[in-house]
């Protein structure tokens, strides 16, 4: 039978752009049973573990990344694009889709190409506060834009009209009570009774300079029992940090692990953490109402972690560290007072705005359905803005 619903969503490289995207499908499949809906990406990035573990088909297209420090590679770039835009509307020929969603990273631009190509709608969502290049050039394709930051508009080719949805976040995160799952959430993590968790969350591949200063900062803290570290080390750099903790002593107070699956249960279990400025994270941490030291990665295009870092410093929900600075005595100095001060830590998570990343996955979910011409637009758009509203809402179903 054919699906009522076909959607082609380009994402891939991080984490960050391959998260929300999967919060979309999955809002489209809640909108829509048996909706058709399918990714493109590349063979490069996470998408071939993190796509096909969610339960959705990829397809790999040839592309390459819009990287100035790839050297002389970057001028096969006009190249690659054209070739893998042509497998791209392959694909969406093949799948008879509807509608293409471009999540931004490289891969997504391929995916925007074909659909106009093909003469399919697309949307593009972009993350951060300062777009990145594959969004940039992919806003001159379609006159269909959401942001998840109103900063980033101006950056944009039409990026005025621009729809505002917030960034797509899991259902689990959107929901999330901290407070509910707490404590089997800290079971979950084997922590200490009374012991304050400080999380250190790299991002989807680790963050090596946020690795090296846990490590040693759980060898300076490893005779306190009122505080335990979780460090997220990103697969690569496991081994070598399990070691590090277990010749300096922190293992008795910190434990690391390669990703954080559950990242319900973390946030829930954490009373501060210790990231990298990515958007997702930024819109889970202001979801969630968890306190965060951001370290925005220094090399990002445009600096745009440091820009996607200031909607929360400036609200008063999280404090900036500059990459250069992060050390294990800077850490001790910074940290240790905040998880001695539950009154600011609970002033911090106040001080949080979720905005409408919580319902950010019906939005353009909703914006999908309507390029779709599907009639589950009208009756999604009016849930999303219900929950916005803090009302109770209708099913979503079509």
């Amino acid at each position: 039978m054919t699906p009522s619903l076909s959607v082609v969503i380009g994402a891939g490289g991080t984490g960050g752009h391959i998260y929300p995207g999967l919060a979309l499908a999955d809002a489209l499949r809640r909108a829509v049973p048996g909706a058709l809906v399918s990714f493109i990406g590349t063979e490069r990035g996470l998408e071939t573990r993190l796509i096909p573990e969610a339960g959705y088909r990829l397809h790999t297209v040839d592309m390459i990344p819009f990287d100035p420090s790839l050297g002389a590679a970057r001028y096969l770039l006009p190249a690659a694009l054209v070739r893998s835009a042509g497998q791209a509307r392959a694909v969406l020929r093949r799948q008879g889709a509807q509608v293409v969603v471009g999540m931004g990273g490289y891969p997504s631009a391929p995916a925007v190409l074909g659909a106009r190509l093909a003469g399919i709608p697309a949307v593009i969502h972009e993350s951060n506060a300062v777009p990145g290049r594959a969004n940039r050039f992919a806003a001159r394709l379609t006159p269909h834009l959401a942001v998840a930051f109103d900063r980033s508009r101006p950056h944009l080719t039409g990026g005025e009209k621009a729809l505002t949805t917030g960034m797509p976040i899991a259902a689990a995160l959107a929901g999330l009570d901290r407070s509910a799952l707490r404590d089997r959430a800290r079971a979950e993590f084997g922590i200490p009774d009374g012991a304050r968790l400080l999380v250190f969350n790299g991002g989807s591949l680790g963050a090596a300079r946020l690795t090296a200063a846990a490590t040693a900062l759980a060898a300076a803290w490893r005779h306190r029992t009122d505080v335990y570290l979780l460090i997220k080390t990103g697969p690569a750099a496991l081994d070598a940090a399990r070691r590090e903790l277990a010749e300096n002593g922190g293992h008795r107070v910190a434990r690391a692990v390669p990703y954080l699956d559950r990242m319900d249960l973390a946030y829930a279990a954490a009373d501060l953490m210790v990231c990298r400025a990515g958007s997702a994270t930024v819109a889970e941490l202001a979801s969630t109402g968890l306190p965060a030291v951001l370290v925005p990665y220094p090399h990002a295009p445009g600096d745009h972690q440091t820009h996607n870092a200031r909607v929360l410093v400036d609200a008063g929900a999280g404090l900036l560290l500059p990459d250069a600075e992060t050390g294990a005595d800077r850490l001790a100095a910074l940290v240790g007072p905040l998880l001695d001060e539950p009154a600011r830590l609970a002033a911090m998570s106040g001080a949080a705005d979720p905005g409408p990343h919580a319902h950010a996955a019906e939005l353009l979910a909703a914006e999908v359905l309507r390029l779709a011409g599907h009639p589950a637009a009208a009756t999604v758009t009016a849930a999303a803005n219900a929950r916005a509203a803090g009302t109770s809402t209708p099913s979503t179903a079509a």
